[in-house]
């Protein structure tokens, strides 16, 4: 038996691609075998999962969700699909984190800023010119729409405090704590050991500038609490805050999160 877009489809010995592709989709032009990109001549073996894709066409939430577990292995994406992750602050770290979480098709995300976009936020978010003026919350979502619209996402647009954070992110798998200010970053590392025990958390200290790239390290705190930066480099004059190294951190946030989710603590 032959699983073609995760539909179950007859196996005869000897059987190649290109046989199943003019009997189930004739019209598609990329092929992924187990996980992998193939070509059509690639000869298949009894069991194995294949994804018949035409370049262009837009998918289906079913069809998305087949070519993530392609892309990341049924296993691996079965948890992610699961998921729920909080991000605090949807600027240059907090906008990358949740894109990135979004293309590997994490199933809930909330997030929450209270802010509007502004043209100076263009140099390290990921924001456009004509959403300028709309919330970040807003914002966001629609971007994400653009890249997986099938993804439940919900947002908070207010400015958040210590005891809001204890309320709003209880029920989260993982929570990212993505302020710009230093007082909220504290208060928010201090409700994550002690009010969300057992909830993932991935904070950021020491992102600004153009420093070394190793530099950027993420570091384990206490029982699936993270830290990622230099723990030094605070925007000052001289040293902005600049979208390639933000940039590093927010994915570093992102994979350990993502590691989180999968257990690898």
């Amino acid at each position: 038996m032959l699983w073609v877009n995760e539909r179950p489809q007859p196996f005869d010995a000897g059987m190649r691609l290109a046989n199943l592709i003019a009997a189930v989709k004739p019209e598609a032009d990329l092929f992924i075998v187990n996980g992998f990109p193939v070509v059509a001549d690639t000869e298949l073996r009894d069991g194995d999962h294949c994804w018949l894709i035409k370049r262009g066409e837009i998918p289906s939430s079913d069809e998305i969700d087949y070519l993530l577990h392609a892309r990341h292995t049924p296993g691996v994406h079965a948890r992610v699909r699961q998921a729920s992750v909080g991000i605090m602050g949807l600027g240059g770290l907090g906008s990358a984190v949740a894109l990135a979480l979004a293309r590997i098709g994490v199933g809930r995300m909330l997030l929450a800023d209270f802010d509007l976009v502004e043209p100076t936020n263009l140099n390290r978010q990921h924001y456009f010119v004509d959403q300028i003026g709309m919330a970040k919350t807003d914002a966001l979502r629609e971007t994400i729409a653009r890249v997986n619209p099938h993804l439940q996402i919900e947002t908070v647009n207010e400015r958040l405090t210590a005891k809001a954070i204890g309320r709003l992110f209880g029920a989260v798998d993982v929570l990212v704590e993505c302020f710009d200010d230093a007082v909220m970053k504290a208060e928010a590392l201090r409700v994550a050991l002690t009010d969300l025990k057992g909830i993932g958390y991935v904070g950021a200290s020491g992102v600004a500038g153009f420093g070394e790239n190793n530099a950027i390290r993420t570091s384990r705190i206490a029982a699936k609490v993270y830290l990622v930066g230099d723990g030094e480099s605070a925007a000052a004059p001289g040293q902005g805050l600049m979208a390639p190294r933000v940039g590093i951190a927010a994915h570093q946030q992102a994979n350990q999160a993502v590691r989180i989710l999968l257990g690898e603590d």
